[in-house]
Formats: C-alpha cells, sequence, structure tokens
C-alpha cells in the first residue's frame, strides 16, 4: 500500500499523504492542498470529507455509527460515570 496520494494538475504532480482512521478507513491528507496548488476542494453536503483527526471517536452517520473509545454512543445513555468515560 502506497503511504500518498498523487494528484495532478496542469501535467504537475503533488503528493499528499494518507492517513488511516480509527476503524482503518483511509484518507488523503489535503491540509496543503491550497498552498501547493492554488486549488480547493468542493464537497457538497460534506459528504467525504473529515473535520479533524481523532484518535478516540468515530463518526459515520450515513450508517447512523458514532463510536467515543470503541464503545457505541447508546451504551452511554444508561449514565456512565466520570471514570467510565474518562
Amino acid at each position: 500500500m502506497s503511504d500518498k496520494a498523487i494528484l495532478t494538475i496542469d501535467g504537475k504532480g503533488y503528493e499528499f499523504p494518507i492517513v488511516v482512521g480509527t476503524e482503518q478507513e483511509r484518507g488523503i491528507d489535503i491540509g496543503k492542498l491550497r498552498s501547493q496548488t492554488g486549488c480547493i476542494t468542493l464537497d457538497p453536503g460534506y459528504v467525504n470529507t473529515g473535520s479533524c483527526k481523532s484518535d478516540i471517536t468515530f463518526i459515520d452517520g450515513e450508517r447512523g455509527i458514532l463510536r467515543y473509545r470503541g464503545i457505541p454512543l447508546e451504551q452511554f445513555a444508561n449514565g456512565p460515570n466520570f471514570i467510565e468515560v474518562a
């Protein structure tokens, strides 16, 4: 597996790192896209864009999944104590 993605714009290649999420999903870190290429991205509906990097949460709204430290959020509905969530 490659640890980088190459985006070609006007015949010039730009490298961006591949990142791996908490559930092993792969993403492309385009944080430097604008400074390197002058381009921005368009993601209507914000459906393929992560807003931050987190080692303790996983969110998949399409599948209705929300986990905190690997635990489904609905398990916290019964009132966990501070130690359980810290």
